[in-house]
C-alpha cells in the first residue's frame, strides 16, 4: 500500500495550510520537520494502518485517525463525541489541515464521552476532540446495572477508555472520565499556572513533545517530569513528601494491578493478568503465576469472569495507565481514582491499603 505522504503533499501542506503569509520559508520547513517527528505524522503506525485490508476507515474511528475525517467532523456543529456517519478513505495521517481549518479555528466547546459540552481554553479545543477517550463512568454503570457487585456475569465485557485520554483526565470530575465511586468527591479541571494552562502551552503544537525547561523555572532541580511534586500530602504513608508525583502514581498503579489480580483469584474465581500491548488487555492467567506468558495475551484467552466491582477497578487502572501524563494532566484526580479502586477491592478481599492517604 502506498501512502501519499511524500514530497508533494508536504509542499502543498506548507504552501496552502501551514504557510500563513507572515511565515518565512525557513519557519515553514521547521514546522514540517517538527511535525514529521510526531506520532501524528507516522504513516506506518497502527493508528493509521489498522484499516489497510478494508480500504476505508469507519466513521466512528475516522475523526481521529485521518485528516479527512476530522475536517468533516469539524465542518458541522459539535453535538456528539467525534463520530461521522460514513467511512472515509485510508491514506492520511493527522496533517496540517486537521488542525488548521475554519472548523478548528472556531471551535471553543467540545463534547466529551459522557455527553457534557465543555468550554475549552484557547489552544486546547482541537486537541480535546481526539485526546478524550471514548467512554465514561456512565458506560461502566450501564454495563453492570442490576448485577450484584461481586457476581460473575457473562454479560460484562471489559470497557476500554481508548488510550491517551489527556483532555478527559485534565477535566477530572467535570466529565466523569474515570469511574467515580459513590460518596466520594473528585478533583475537577486541573488548572496549572498562567502561561502553562492549555495543551499547546506545554506541548509543542507540531512535534507534540513537552520541553523540560518549561517546568524548571518553578520546579528547580528536576531531571524528569515524573520528579515534579504537586502536593505536600504523604499519599503513600511512608513519610515521603519530596518524591515526584509521577512516581507516586506509578506505585499506585502497581498496587492496583496487584489488587485486581488478588480479587480476581479470591472472589471472581479466575486468575487474571494484564498486558499493556494486547487488546483487550486483561487475560486469563492460565497457570496462575502472575505473569503474562507465551500465548496468554491472545483474544481467545480474554478475561471473561468479570464482576461489577472488578470491572470498575480495571477500568480505572486502564484509564490512568493509558494516559502516560496523567500525573501532570490532573494528579489528584488520577490518585483519587487509583486509591478508591484499591480500597473498594479491599472491602471484600485481603488487599493491603496500609498508609494510603487520599488527597
Amino acid at each position: 500500500m502506498s501512502y501519499f505522504l511524500g514530497f508533494v503533499p508536504i509542499v502543498l501542506c506548507v504552501a496552502f495550510t501551514c504557510g500563513a503569509a507572515a511565515q518565512t520559508s525557513e519557519m515553514n520547513m521547521a514546522i514540517v520537520e517538527a511535525w514529521m517527528k510526531s506520532g501524528h505524522a507516522d504513516a506506518d503506525a497502527e493508528a493509521f494502518r489498522h484499516w489497510d485490508d478494508e480500504g476505508e476507515i469507519p466513521g466512528d474511528c475516522a475523526v481521529c485517525h485521518s485528516t479527512t475525517g476530522v475536517v468533516e467532523f469539524l465542518s458541522t456543529p459539535q453535538q456528539a463525541t467525534g463520530v461521522i456517519d460514513h467511512p472515509v478513505p485510508i491514506g492520511t495521517t493527522i496533517e496540517c489541515e486537521a488542525c488548521h481549518n475554519a472548523g478548528a479555528e472556531d471551535l471553543s466547546t467540545v463534547v466529551f464521552p459522557d455527553g457534557q459540552a465543555i468550554s475549552v481554553a484557547d489552544g486546547s479545543a482541537i486537541c480535546s476532540v481526539c485526546h478524550q477517550g471514548r467512554t465514561s463512568m456512565a458506560d461502566v454503570d450501564d454495563a453492570v446495572e442490576g448485577i450484584g457487585a461481586d457476581d460473575v456475569s457473562d454479560q460484562i465485557r471489559f470497557i476500554n477508555i481508548h488510550y491517551a485520554a489527556a483532555a478527559t483526565t485534565q477535566q477530572g470530575s467535570a466529565v466523569r472520565g474515570g469511574y467515580q465511586y459513590p460518596g466520594k468527591s473528585y478533583a475537577g479541571p486541573f488548572e496549572h499556572v498562567p502561561g502553562l494552562n492549555n495543551c499547546v502551552a506545554c506541548h509543542d503544537p507540531h512535534e507534540t513533545v513537552v520541553k523540560l525547561e518549561n517546568c524548571t523555572s518553578c520546579h528547580a532541580g528536576i531531571s524528569e517530569f515524573a520528579d515534579i511534586r504537586t502536593t505536600p500530602l504523604d499519599i503513600l504513608g511512608r513519610g515521603e513528601t519530596g518524591n515526584g508525583i509521577g512516581t507516586v502514581v506509578d506505585e499506585l498503579k502497581v498496587r492496583l494491578k496487584e489488587a485486581i489480580m488478588l480479587y480476581a483469584r479470591e472472589k471472581a474465581g479466575m486468575a487474571v493478568v494484564y498486558s499493556n500491548a494486547s487488546y483487550p488487555y486483561f487475560f486469563v492467567d492460565t497457570n496462575e503465576n502472575g505473569s503474562v506468558d507465551a500465548g496468554e495475551a491472545a483474544f481467545p484467552n480474554r478475561y471473561a469472569s468479570w464482576t461489577p466491582r472488578l470491572l470498575r477497578a480495571a477500568y480505572n487502572y486502564q484509564f490512568v495507565n493509558k494516559d502516560k501524563g496523567a500525573f501532570a494532566h490532573n494528579p489528584h484526580y488520577a490518585v483519587q481514582l487509583l486509591i478508591d479502586s484499591i480500597e473498594d477491592l479491599a472491602s471484600v478481599a485481603p488487599v493491603d491499603t496500609t498508609g494510603l492517604m487520599r488527597p
